[in-house]
Formats: C-alpha cells, structure tokens, sequence
C-alpha cells in the first residue's frame, strides 16, 4: 500500500526527547516500511526515517527559538497533504482535528488517530459538525467524552522489542517518569516515596505552562530527603531509569488517553503502581503488572507488596500486548478496511 503517515511538528520523528506521539508515529511508520509498505512521512525536516520525508518546516517547533506561530506549519502541511492525497492509498492523520475542512473537501481515504484527552467542552460541537471523520482511538476510555462518534478501531500503543532490555532485579529507588503538571501526580509521587522512605528519582519535562507549578509545588519539596530530580532524559537512559526501579509510580489525576510511560516499565520488567485514571485499567493489570489504588495511602501500602509481582510477568504482558508488531498489524488491517470501504462506495 501508498501510506501517508502526518505527524505534529513540535517534535521530530523521533522526538530528541519528550515526545510520545512522535515516537509512536516513528515506530508505525518504521514497521510499515520493513512490511514492505510505500511510506511517505510528513514531518518535521529534523526527522530521522526510512520513509520518504516531507517536510513543511526545518526543525521541530518546541525548541526553535526563531519559531512565532507553530500553527502556520501545520496549515501548509495540511495543504501539501491534500495537493498529494491522490497518491495514496490511505493519509493516516495524528495532527487532532486541523485537517478536517480539508479532508472532507478533497476526496482522500483517511484516517486520524486521537492522541489526546477528549473531555474538553469545545470539542462536541466540533465533533458533531465532523462526524463524518473516521477515527482511531488509543482506548476505550479515551473515547468516553465523544462515545458516539465516528470510532473505527481502539489500537493500543506498541514498542519494538529490542527498545529496552529487561531488568530482572529491582532497585531500591521507586521512578518517576513524564511530565511535571498538576494531574500528572508528581507531588503525590514524593508523598508515596517519603511515606515509605525510600528514594524517589524524578525525569520528567518541565514545559512553559508548568513552570509555575514546578517552581511552587515541586522544587520546594526537592530538599526533602531522598527526593532527586533528574530532568527531561533521553531514550537510552530511559531503560536503565526505569528497569533499576522497585516499581513506577503513576499517580495521575486525569483521563489518561494511554500513558505510553506504564508499557515503557512493563518493558523493563518494572510493575506500576497507579490510580484507576483513564486508560489505566485498561493497559495495566491489577496484581499481574502493576498495583492499582485510589490514594496515596494504598499505593504507599502497595510498595511493600511490589516484589510479589513477577518482573518476568511484565515483561511478557509487554511482549503480547504491546509490542509495535501489533500496533502495525491492527493499523494495517484498519487501512484494509477503510480501502475496501471506500472502493465499495465508489463501484
């Protein structure tokens, strides 16, 4: 098949460092190439792909200084998309909903991946008027906000094997890993860590609209005993960070769409200890790969029971359910179907 892959363009594909979107986008478009597939990136020209690359800008926007309108990229990739839609057999979209005028005035299959929380109250009206739009989905809760809208496939989020090796014995540090805002949770991660003494390492992104709640919340408790702040890591570092932990704490206060950080441990062998937020029940299993509770006190309870989870275990759940194999083979078979669909309407 002709595969059009439209990323974002804050990040590069892959992203340097924080970047979960791009990274899955990377990992999709690498396996569609080595299927065989005729694979067109559309993507920042940083980009590192197999995939013939197009690029509407030079560099990844979050970290180019020189860059005012982030959106004045994304318009005029849009538009290369739809100048080239005819030469695919199917456009796969993960830029949220900026294409949407356009794909429903051009005659393009497509298809667009939602990467992102679904509760937002503007978000109806404009799922309404596009309802027509085929989407995929990253989980069932994800879609909750939006139940009735035009759903093709749930397709969870995969990693390639090799990414991160598997750590059969545990640390004596529990991880922290992500982004520092409010519902991230990383404040009630220091609570978990000081409530049963053991250390707490943090790596994590601070971007511009979380510097407040870094400088007041989080910095302040970085004198507490035990509590070291990493930083923003990349890739590499990220297998040792995470398979040296007792376990990850993800103790989120939103509806996490995915949370790519949960299969990332399960990788390495690490269990998860979580609140029920989101998708949380969905990719982690309660006393097989993680511990999941409903406060602070419970997860604090759970870092004495983690070792009796099977690190082994973790890393096998990984392997079935989320490896980027088949995150490709449930892509293909909805570009399959959409393909199929769209040449019975034109019969």
């Amino acid at each position: 098949m002709k595969i059009a892959q439209v990323a974002p363009l804050y990040e590069s594909v892959p992203p340097r460092l924080y970047g979960g979107t791009e990274r899955i986008v990377s990992y999709l478009t690498e396996d569609l190439v080595r299927r065989g597939h005729d694979v067109t990136l559309f993507a920042s020209g940083d980009s590192e792909t197999s995939a013939r690359l197009r690029s509407p800008c030079a560099h990844a926007l979050r970290l180019d200084r020189s860059c005012k309108d982030p959106l004045a990229p994304h318009l005029l990739m849009v538009e290369q998309v739809a100048q080239e839609a005819a030469d695919f057999d199917i456009v796969h979209y993960h830029i949220d909903y900026l294409h949407y005028p356009t794909t429903r005035r051009t005659h393009q299959r497509h298809v667009t991946t939602l990467h992102g929380r679904l509760d937002i109250p503007e978000l109806v009206p404009l799922y309404q008027e596009f309802r027509d739009m085929p989407l995929i989905s990253i989980s069932d809760a994800q879609r909750e906000p939006l139940r009735w809208a035009n759903w093709q496939a749930t397709v969870y989020h995969g990693l390639p094997k090799d990414l991160y090796a598997f750590h059969e014995e545990p640390g004596d540090y529990l991880a922290f890993l992500g982004r520092i805002s409010p519902e991230k949770g990383c404040d009630q991660a220091i609570d978990i860590a000081r409530r049963v003494g053991l250390p707490l390492k943090i790596a994590a992104k601070i971007g511009a609209d979380d510097q407040n709640f870094f400088d007041s919340v989080i910095r302040p408790r970085l004198r507490e005993p035990g509590i070291e702040f990493v930083g923003e890591i990349r890739e590499p570092e990220k297998g040792p960070f995470l398979g040296g932990a007792r376990a990850l704490l993800f103790p989120i206060d939103w509806p996490e769409p995915f949370g790519l950080v949960m299969i990332e441990a399960m990788a390495c062998g690490t269990p998860v200890l979580a609140f029920p937020c989101g998708s949380v029940p969905e990719v982690l299993e309660d006393g097989v790969t993680a511990r999941i509770g409903r406060s602070v006190d419970d997860l604090a309870r759970a870092v004495e029971d983690v070792a009796k989870i099977d690190r082994r275990r973790c890393r096998e759940t990984f392997e079935r359910r989320f490896s980027d194999a088949r995150m490709a083979d449930d892509y293909e078979q909805v570009y399959h179907q959409l393909v199929e669909k769209d040449r019975s309407w034109t019969r």
